[in-house]
């Protein structure tokens, strides 16, 4: 777990720095700086991009993963890389094609509910597009076991450039109109400073010829990239369908829940730029010794810290919210919903990346496509009767359904599970800390409140962790770090 660890901490260290800018952004610029229209406008817009952005990818950046270790000479590298540039193309641009023919068809229908939509549906495509090839730039980054950059690139770049624009929209520098226009350029220039860092790292002599293995890379490609367009309205549907039966004001009092809800994925988001290849070539290896202790230790390691996270939300949210517009303190529910969706999904550690990059990978395309349609149809169902507590609810059912599912296949194929009795001692923590702090506050100013607070969470948290010894690689961290100040 030595590199995992290193740049694992250090991915860390960058996506919370990146959440705390984006949380500034979402919290309190966004909210005060546009129109509740448009701030929900650039939701949609972002999320349905999300939506399309597996198709447009054509699975590419999960297929450099998988198959870029088990070259074993520089030709055959060179020519996978070449082949995995170009096979975007081959639907990027019929896309793009289509959606111009079909523009008006395609802007009406999306706008029936929200007219706002309709001028500027063209930005779906184009961010879309670039967030396909960065991420296949970022893929061809950590094959070399180089994260750190990328990530910075993946998680601060969109977010600076959004509270940079954020800031000229309020001097009256740029328009609300203006600041979308900037948006999707900067996630062009992402896209392309990330091209030169891949290069950087690794450049290819460009072969215009098939890889040996095109077939298999195509068979797998296909199949990853329906089941990551499934995976992707689990992610996004509810953003997508909120403005299609609600005004679209609501999305954003909806964004500004689960996103305050996301930050308990941070910690499993910076591990997994790293442990993805490892896992993927212990697989090629067939290190099933390897595998079980990555399983094991990625699960307890993302569970405590997680755990910690979803108490420092939930016992603080409505503090938290009493510093943000009163309308969006609705959302409280969500996030207790979606945090919760969250911190199971953290506790299953690299079971997503052993069934991906495994033989058993066609299994994905099923589970996805059955997650998607389940909450597709949840969604349909309970946003009618509860709003937007209702598309919290349907993205909680269906992840606690087909996690359960994902242990149980691992299990089978396998033959290991991720928990084990410190597992058991996590979760009776969490519970214990969560119902001794739910109903306390101090009589200060919110900041005050949740600050004495965290510390008193975290310092009982951590030395509860400590003493019932649940993770060698906390108790080994923190003795390192006593010793080092004695």
């Amino acid at each position: 777990m030595g590199v995992v660890l290193k740049q694992s901490f250090k991915n860390t260290v960058i996506t919370f720095t990146a959440f705390g800018i984006g949380g500034i952004n979402a919290l309190f610029l966004y909210t005060s700086f546009l129109s509740d229209k448009y701030y929900a406008l650039v939701t949609f817009l972002l999320t349905t991009a999300n939506l399309l952005m597996p198709l447009t990818a054509f699975g590419v950046q999960y297929s450099i993963l998988k198959f870029f270790s088990s070259y074993k000479t520089k030709k055959d590298k060179d020519v996978f890389l070449s082949f995995s540039m170009l096979l975007p193309l081959f639907i990027a641009i019929p896309f793009g094609v289509l959606g111009s023919v079909f523009y008006e068809q395609i802007s009406n229908y999306l706008s029936i509910k929200n007219p706002i939509i309709k001028e500027y549906t063209w930005v779906v495509y184009l961010v879309a597009v670039a967030t396909a090839y960065f991420e296949i730039f970022y893929a061809w980054a950590k094959v070399q076991m180089q994260s750190v950059i990328g990530n910075i690139f993946k998680e601060m770049f969109s977010r600076v450039a959004a509270t940079i624009l954020l800031l000229l929209v309020y001097f009256e520098l740029i328009s609300q109109v203006e600041f979308i226009y900037y948006l999707t350029g900067a996630y062009f220039i992402r896209m392309s400073v990330m091209l030169f860092y891949a290069l950087k790292l690794y450049k290819p002599r460009f072969h215009f010829q098939l890889p040996k293995n095109y077939k298999e890379i195509l068979k797998y490609a296909s199949y990853i990239i329906l089941a990551g367009s499934a995976g992707a309205i689990l992610l996004d549907i509810d953003k997508f369908m909120i403005p299609q039966k609600e005004a679209i004001e609501l999305t954003a009092y909806y964004a500004v829940g689960v996103y305050i809800a996301s930050v308990i994925e941070v910690p499993g988001r910076s591990m997994a730029q790293i442990v993805q290849p490892i896992t993927a070539k212990a697989l090629n290896e067939n290190n099933m010794a390897e595998i079980k202790k990555l399983y094991k230790s990625t699960s307890i390691n993302l569970l405590l810290a997680c755990g910690l996270i979803f108490l420092l939300i939930n016992l603080n949210i409505n503090q938290a919210y009493l510093l943000i517009d009163e309308k969006y303190s609705d959302g409280v529910m969500v996030v207790l919903m979606i945090s919760l969706a969250k911190l199971y999904t953290m506790a299953l550690g690299n079971n997503g990346a052993i069934i991906s990059n495994s033989k058993y990978y066609k299994i994905l395309l099923p589970y996805a496509i059955a997650m998607a349609l389940s909450v597709i149809f949840l969604n349909d169902w309970l946003i009618d009767l509860y709003q937007m507590n209702g598309a919290a609810l349907s993205t909680l059912l269906v992840i606690l359904f087909f996690n359960t599912v994902k242990i149980w296949y691992v299990k089978q194929k396998f033959k290991i599970l991720p928990f084990s009795i410190k597992t058991l001692y996590i979760i009776v923590l969490i519970v214990i800390v969560y119902s001794i702090f739910y109903s306390w506050d101090f009589s200060f100013h919110p900041i005050l409140n949740i600050a004495l607070k965290s510390m008193l969470i975290s310092i009982l948290y951590f030395v509860f962790v400590y003493k019932m010894k649940v993770s060698l690689d906390f108790n080994q961290l923190i003795n390192r770090f006593i010793k080092s100040n004695q």
